[in-house]
């Protein structure tokens, strides 16, 4: 059984025990989070699909951590100009583990 399901603008495809890492989420580690934006349910005979949500279906997810992404570097150069940046970005993440899914 998969779902899909949009958690903070972007949406994923998530199975029971399954850990993902999402933009970073207001929610303490340890706590539980109910997903409500669930486009498609796919139990192994039906699948169910919203328009754009299917009503009264939830994934609940529990909190891990929150951690910081890999640093990603940045490089502006213009040729023959002179001109030159260098900037740093390290992403936040909330590490999820799926618990279930309800149709």
């Amino acid at each position: 059984m998969y779902a899909i399901v949009e958690i903070a603008g972007q949406q994923f495809k998530v199975q029971k025990d399954q850990k993902i890492f999402v933009h970073r989420l207001d929610a303490k580690e340890g706590k539980k989070v109910e997903f409500n934006d669930v486009l498609l349910i796919d139990d192994g005979k039906k699948i169910t699909l919203g328009a754009p949500a299917i009503e009264g279906a939830k994934v609940t997810a529990e909190v891990n951590e929150h951690i910081k992404g890999d640093k990603v570097i940045v490089f502006r150069k213009k040729r023959r100009k002179g001109y030159r940046k260098k900037n740093g970005h390290r992403q936040s993440f909330t590490a999820l583990t799926i618990k279930t899914i309800k149709g």
